[in-house]
């Protein structure tokens, strides 16, 4: 092989590399965005359910139960 062909070769397998690296380093990215959103919704669950205990201290305290 010459010198041209391996070089030809050596471009396209660096070409090949980076494409993948910048694949995930997106893929990353929104992973990282995802888990963002996901923590602030159960922030705000969060939030909610300790707005519903201090309007309402006693529910959810008892289980009345019949046999």
């Amino acid at each position: 092989m010459d010198i041209a062909a391996l070089s030809i070769i050596k471009n396209h397998f660096q070409l090949k590399q980076e494409a993948g690296i910048a694949v995930m380093k997106k893929a990353l990215g929104e992973a990282k965005q995802g888990g963002n959103l996901v923590n602030q919704m159960l922030a705000k669950a969060n939030e909610g359910q300790a707005a519903t205990q201090a309007g309402m201290p006693g529910v959810g305290t008892n289980i009345d139960v019949y046999v």
